[in-house]
């Protein structure tokens, strides 16, 4: 968390950016652990300032900052990260600003109460190797069924597990992979050698799904109240969850099973025995 429809969302809300000239960019006075920004500020600011704004994209949970001379500044949310527009939710975690020339918005913030967040800036030809290196699999949004079929189907890993790997598809994560499963009507332990190409496809179309819909309601504010849009304000996708932190509740689907909650990978996993069967 933040996942694909957290940082689209945060794309979508800093777009007013665009055609903003770079002032300058800072680190923010911060008492907490510092988050890694590459370069440092000095060469950042020697790389940036001044540049105009022409872009705002997305690789996969990370926020893409465009500037005229081809030079890309990445945001990368973690676990509590966030980019904003507008005051953020505190100012003692306030890590880092984009000061801008501009009649729409003066700043570009990025803000992380656990610090786990990163900054770098690359170059085209950095940022093309990145995209395309093989480190990072093809986006969740633009994936074909057979893509995500050829990238995973050789792998006796759980279909969930495999599901949050980035080398195999870019911008799913721990939340959205229990809902596609749900949906699916896919046990998240059933290993990914084993399911058929009907399954495949069925996961490709409900990712899609949920993840256009969350998008829709502006991703989801867990309990912890950390995820904001790029205005401050709480997502609503949370009160669409059909099993995601929903343990003991009834099944929405079947209506015969409890949601239960299990742990793969380190991570929670939520799903319905009953209608999430093992074949």
């Amino acid at each position: 968390m933040p996942e694909l429809p957290e940082v689209e969302t945060m794309r979508r809300g800093v777009l007013p950016i665009i055609g903003s000239r770079i002032v300058a960019a800072q680190r923010t006075p911060c008492k907490k652990r510092p988050i890694e920004i590459r370069p440092r500020i000095d060469r950042l600011n020697r790389r940036v300032v001044d540049q105009k704004i022409v872009a705002v994209d997305r690789l996969g949970k990370r926020v893409v900052i465009v500037v005229e001379n081809g030079d890309r500044i990445l945001f990368e949310p973690r676990m509590t990260g966030l980019v904003l527009i507008e005051s953020p939710p505190s100012e003692e975690h306030l890590r880092f600003e984009l000061i801008l020339k501009s009649r729409q918005v003066d700043r570009l913030l990025f803000w992380d109460r656990r610090g786990l967040g990163k900054i770098c800036c690359l170059n085209e030809d950095e940022f093309f190797q990145l995209k395309h290196g093989g480190t990072l699999g093809p986006d969740a949004l633009e994936i074909t069924a057979d893509q995500l079929r050829e990238n995973m189907r050789s792998s006796k890993q759980p279909i969930k597990v495999a599901l949050l790997d980035q080398k195999k598809v870019l911008g799913v994560g721990n939340l959205y992979a229990s809902e596609i499963l749900h949906l699916c009507g896919i046990d998240p332990r059933a290993r990914c050698d084993r399911l058929i190409r009907r399954q495949w496809d069925s996961i490709h179309d409900q990712m899609i799904r949920v993840l256009r819909e969350a998008i829709k309601y502006e991703g989801s504010t867990l309990s912890d109240g950390t995820y904001r849009n790029a205005l401050n304000d709480p997502g609503e996708y949370q009160n669409h969850h059909r099993v995601y932190d929903r343990e003991s509740d009834d099944c929405p689907s079947c209506g015969n099973g409890k949601i239960v909650r299990i742990v793969q990978a380190q991570r929670s996993t939520f799903f319905c025995p009953k209608c999430q069967k093992k074949r």
